[in-house]
């Protein structure tokens, strides 16, 4: 699995040993199944931006630091330059580029996210969390399934909804679709 993964598998054991917390407690915890745990732990699997911030906020650590290590700083405002976010890609076919990582106590998660086209007949990975979410397409088309309504989006197209409802994305006509996701 992809090194960034692993990091992260890795951060997330070092917070439940920081908690003194057993696999199954974690799991308990953050409503997550043991063996699904186990394997975001070791980074067998891929892990959702979703499952990420719901163990953040389960364990009152920020987003940041789970995803790329660090620790905000900034609580008047951060600027992120066209670019410049930092960025990880959970698997070939999605890059996450978060947009204020330096902002301590944020509300919400703002990320500029790439999904690479797959084969037609791969079936849509389907997640939910707590909260809300708005996603505005920037370029490309996606096909966005939310609790078995299936919606197409265009590039200026946005679209703002209950994130506990099961929802998956992909990328349409064999291209990457590139939009901004927030996540509250």
């Amino acid at each position: 699995m992809d090194e960034q993964i692993r990091q992260i598998g890795e951060r997330i054991r070092g917070l439940r040993d920081a908690l003194d917390l057993s696999v199954e407690d974690m799991a308990g915890q953050c409503g997550l199944p043991v063996e699904q745990y186990k394997q975001i732990e070791s980074g067998e699997c891929d892990i959702a931006v979703s499952t990420l911030q719901q163990i953040g906020r389960k364990c009152n650590v920020p987003l940041d630091v789970l995803m790329f290590g660090e620790e905000p700083k900034m609580n008047a405002y951060f600027l992120t330059r066209w670019g410049t976010g930092i960025s990880v890609e959970r698997t070939k076919a999605y890059k996450y580029q978060s947009l204020a990582s330096g902002f301590r106590n944020r509300k919400a998660d703002p990320f500029l996210v790439t999904v690479e086209p797959k084969p037609e007949d791969t079936p849509i990975y389907y997640n939910t969390h707590y909260g809300q979410e708005f996603n505005l397409v920037i370029e490309g088309r996606m096909l966005l399934s939310i609790n078995g309504k299936d919606l197409i989006l265009e590039q200026g197209d946005s679209l703002y909804f209950d994130s506990s409802l099961p929802h998956g994305m992909k990328a349409l006509d064999g291209k990457a679709v590139k939009f901004l996701a927030i996540v509250m």
